[in-house]
């Protein structure tokens, strides 16, 4: 997981605040499917808002480890939890240059 200072977590907020979630995560919970988006959307953003549904969370499941889940498995950082929507950074990971 990526360590975030305090100033860049204020930074990403005021970036999003403003911005509608991207992903949804449905009652299937963390597909892999939605990892790889996520994965996607942080390689080209650095940042992503997601929004949970009331589906997902059912038995155990709360806002915040599914947040944690998706942090872990994704290798960003968790910026927030608000209700049910989350933002996770990431810095860009390097891309090897073609040989």
């Amino acid at each position: 997981m990526s360590k975030i200072t305090t100033r860049m977590k204020r930074h990403v907020r005021h970036v999003l605040k403003d911005e509608n979630p991207t992903i949804w995560v449905g009652k299937d919970g963390l597909t892999p499917q939605l990892i790889g988006e996520i994965e996607k959307q942080l390689q080209r953003n650095k940042m992503v808002k997601v929004r949970i549904l009331p589906a997902a969370l059912q038995g155990d499941n709360t806002a915040q480890s599914i947040a944690a889940k998706a942090a872990e498995q994704t290798g960003a950082a968790l910026v927030e939890v608000r209700g049910h929507v989350f933002i996770l950074f990431r810095k860009r990971k390097a891309v090897e240059p073609p040989k």
